[in-house]
């Protein structure tokens, strides 16, 4: 008997914009979130069940695709086995009255529907409210690159996350609409998170990643896990706790995302390398950073990856982390190199992390007998980074002290005191 067509699934592919490889690749997500092992489809294996030569998938793969589409397989035009086969195509004649029957029906239909008060159907959220969140989002990261740390972009974040879970709520929506609204909410939340961290606010930043963690288990994306512990473990770190920022830190980094993507596998490392630099292990410090600048040459830079992470993450970031670990360990020198390649290759929209490097070179500088050097790179620091971001104003601080203690009554002092007087005029 020849293969009967599965129409339906055709049909749902087309009103949710799926081509075959797009699903194939849906479904192999899915089925690696449900068994921990990638899905081997490709276009050839969603074309053979639209053709009809697979009427039933395997049942991973038949769990995932439902996960994907939100239907069960026989809501989508599959057929059991055992089952018998659908009906014949009718004959010409039969489609042809069938047609004027459903048209007939369907017009009254409609008319009763408009005849009655109070039963519009209910909204259907797609991709689109989705990516209208995610370019607000995207907004967001660009206000933190220039500001950093401010509790207002903590506020929109949060806010956005909010919105994402209202939307959940205010309709119909595919399980694969349902997992992006859980996965852009738990990126809000990070990044609220996250401005909360650069702020020194670590217990609003903790509420903040409780609530992100919870809504990236509901949305199985293994990219916002990643960042969420990721940052949990930037956290820790601030907050001298290097053995709790480890523990964190491991488990974005035994993901199986970063198996698979090595700029994921590299950032961990390079985060990594920092921590260690905090718990003062040269050793490990040094191999972390080599082992995540091989990861980085072995990415490729035309994979898809998410908004936030091609935001930040480049040569210049796993820099700065290598300057902030150097630092931690007294090894002034190598600090002082990673901080002049870090300016070299920072983007410019980079405000506030050419501000915190700044300043570490600085310090680096200061550590090496320099005074006079550090004192006019710390002085290239803007005022308003200096007065209004929490880090980069506490590790000023931090170098005015060790300059007083080191060059005291000299006129370095005095040229570092006036100049710290005109940003308090200034904000």
């Amino acid at each position: 008997m020849d293969a009967i067509r599965n129409t339906v699934l055709e049909a749902w592919m087309t009103e949710h914009g799926y081509s075959s490889n797009s699903l194939a690749d849906a479904v192999n997500r899915a089925v690696e979130q449900l068994t921990g092992r990638v899905g081997g489809l490709d276009g050839s294996s969603v074309r053979a069940w639209k053709a009809g030569r697979v009427a039933w998938p395997k049942s991973a793969t038949r769990t995932a695709l439902e996960d994907v589409t939100g239907l069960p397989a026989v809501a989508l035009g599959f057929v059991p086995r055992g089952r018998p086969s659908p009906t014949p195509a009718p004959s010409h004649q039969e489609e042809h009255d069938m047609k004027r029957r459903t048209l007939v029906g369907g017009i009254a239909a409609a008319a009763a529907a408009a005849a009655a008060p109070g039963t519009a159907s209910p909204r259907r959220i797609g991709m689109s409210d989705v990516n209208r969140l995610n370019k607000r989002f995207a907004e967001i990261i660009a206000s933190d690159h220039r500001h950093g740390g401010q509790p207002g972009i903590e506020e929109r974040a949060a806010a956005l996350a909010d919105e994402a879970l209202n939307l959940q709520n205010a309709g119909s929506a595919t399980q694969r609409v349902r997992s992006s609204l859980y996965a852009s909410g738990a990126a809000f939340r990070s990044s609220a998170m996250w401005a909360a961290i650069d702020g020194r606010r670590y217990e609003v930043a903790k509420a903040h990643m409780r609530e992100a963690q919870s809504l990236a288990e509901m949305s199985g994306d293994q990219a916002i896990k990643f960042r969420i512990w990721s940052h949990a473990g930037t956290m820790y770190r601030h907050m001298g706790r290097p053995a709790d920022a480890c523990a964190a830190n491991d488990v974005a980094r035994n993901l199986h995302l970063t198996r698979r993507d090595p700029l994921f596998a590299s950032l961990g490392l390079a985060r990594q390398g920092a921590i260690h630099g905090t718990a003062q292990n040269r050793t490990d410090t040094r191999r972390a950073f080599e082992r995540a600048q091989d990861a980085m040459l072995r990415a490729d830079p035309a994979d898809h990856r998410p908004v936030w992470l091609l935001a930040f993450y480049d040569q210049a970031e796993l820099d700065s982390l290598a300057l902030s670990a150097y630092l931690s360990l007294g090894d002034y020198p190598t600090a002082e190199y990673h901080a002049h390649r870090c300016l070299a290759s920072l983007r410019p929209h980079m405000v506030r992390s050419r501000a915190i490097t700044t300043t570490r070179l600085a310090h680096a500088l200061l550590a090496q007998g320099a005074a006079e050097a550090a004192t006019a790179t710390a002085m290239k620091v803007p005022a308003d980074a200096a007065t209004r971001h929490a880090r980069v104003s506490r590790m000023l601080q931090e170098f005015g002290a060790a300059l007083r203690a080191t060059a005291p009554r000299s006129t370095t002092v005095q040229t570092w005191t006036e100049h710290t007087t005109t940003w308090r005029t200034a904000a």
